[in-house]
């Protein structure tokens, strides 16, 4: 699985690493801007922004790669406990 540094959060299922963007696979977060938007974005950040990370791609969407990621070895995907919105 390559590794990168997180770089930015872009929104609650979206985030940048050196020269990509890597989207979460399967996690459906509310958009920045919609109720629950800045919530999702505030969660991912506090679980990645900063950290390094290892993702492994399973396809691609406008331009973004779409990964299962994990970060000190757990899965950011699938958080416990889920949030609701």
């Amino acid at each position: 699985m390559p590794k990168a540094k997180v770089t930015k959060i872009i929104d609650g299922d979206t985030f940048k690493i050196p020269r990509k963007v890597i989207r979460l696979a399967n996690v459906y977060a509310p958009e920045v801007g919609t109720k629950g938007g800045s919530q999702a974005k505030a969660d991912l950040k506090n679980m990645i922004k900063a950290k390094t990370i290892s993702y492994k791609s399973v396809g691609k969407s406008y331009n973004r790669i779409v990964a299962q990621v994990k970060v000190a070895g757990k899965s950011v995907n699938s958080r416990n406990p889920p949030k609701t919105f």
